[in-house]
């Protein structure tokens, strides 16, 4: 997702799950939920609202934090990019000016190329394998790859959702429907390469510019969780939604390395049972909040289908797509990632 759409995201989930969630946020940031004179205190920096099941859960954690450890140990958070973009906070939690940071895979590969595994094209059919891979083998991988790269990482990996495809002239039921269609997707190789690769013409595009080039036909179609489909009210300018499930990321919690090894191991201990367990109430959320999105679609009348991933792996196959991204990310990763997945090469 690109930083162009973060403002209209940050107020569809702002109200999206406001209703659900509004006892427990309300009780999670009350003003009794603060400790006085911390021994250690950790601030966190992320860019979504307070609302948002991923804030509500971590204040669960920073709340289960301060009774456990007595008040020796205070999270706390900066939400809403209040800290600065994704670039500059996961600068200043490498550097040590913030101690926590939800970023996004994709955000991460930008120092471990490896954190952008779990964004190969179709290689996911569902959150059945992504859950067992990022709570596995490769997601472990993946945060032995960060911590070369100056970032702790709590074990269990936060949800951002799998991305999805609206259309204008078709259901995308199959990957020869993807053929010479005009899509569009955000600044980034594995997406654009992914699309070409299933013979697509994929144009990148601010966000901001997506409904009136919808509108227009510059493109006849887009892709983004379905979240994104309802705050930009894009169902307006589409017909149907195929739950292609193509990319699937995530949020890593990281921390920086030397605050982290300053926490004594009693309040190591405490944090990570805490964030962990809040990472799989998240998950539980997002789920539902997913699920969620495909009524209200439908209601506002988005013809919504199914399509299996196997039409789509054999166009990616044939494209090279897959024997490319092996290449790049190194036998050892992607043997990893398959060993989730089955062979994709």
């Amino acid at each position: 997702m690109t930083r162009a759409m973060m403002p209209d995201r940050r107020r569809f989930l702002s109200a999206a799950v406001a209703a659900p969630l509004a006892g427990l946020a309300a009780s999670a940031f009350s003003p009794a939920a603060r400790a006085a004179a911390p021994e250690f205190l950790f601030k966190y920096g992320n860019n979504l609202p307070l609302t948002h099941p991923l804030n509500v859960r971590a204040q669960e954690a920073a709340n289960q934090i301060r009774d456990a450890s007595k008040g020796r140990m205070e999270i706390r958070i900066f939400p809403n990019n209040q800290l600065g973009g994704d670039t500059d906070m996961l600068a200043q939690v490498r550097s040590g000016g913030i101690e926590m940071f939800t970023p996004s895979a994709l955000v991460v590969s930008t120092l471990a190329p490896a954190a952008a595994i779990n964004a190969v094209g179709f290689a996911f059919n569902d959150y059945t394998q992504v859950w067992k891979a990022m709570d596995g083998q490769l997601g472990a991988y993946v945060r032995a790859a960060m911590a070369k790269a100056g970032l702790v990482s709590f074990e269990k990996m936060w949800d951002n959702g799998f991305r999805e495809t609206t259309t204008s002239n078709r259901p995308i039921n199959n990957a020869a429907d993807m053929r010479g269609l005009k899509i569009r997707v955000p600044v980034s190789p594995l997406s654009i390469d992914m699309f070409k690769g299933l013979g697509a013409a994929p144009a990148s595009l601010q966000f901001s510019e997506v409904y009136s080039s919808l509108q227009t036909h510059i493109v006849d179609a887009q892709e983004n969780p379905l979240p994104i489909v309802q705050v930009a009210k894009l169902y307006e300018v589409q017909k149907y939604c195929s739950l292609t499930h193509h990319i699937w990321d995530g949020f890593w919690f990281v921390l920086n390395p030397r605050a982290w090894q300053r926490l004594p191991k009693d309040l190591q201990a405490i944090a990570s049972d805490a964030f962990n367990q809040a990472a799989l109430k998240q998950r539980d959320d997002v789920s539902k909040l997913n699920e969620a999105a495909v009524t209200e679609l439908q209601a506002k009348g988005l013809t919504i289908n199914r399509p299996a991933p196997d039409t789509f792996r054999a166009a990616l196959r044939q494209a090279n797509f897959y024997a490319q991204y092996k290449e790049k990310f190194g036998n050892e990763t992607w043997s990893l990632l398959e060993s989730y997945t089955g062979k994709l090469v």
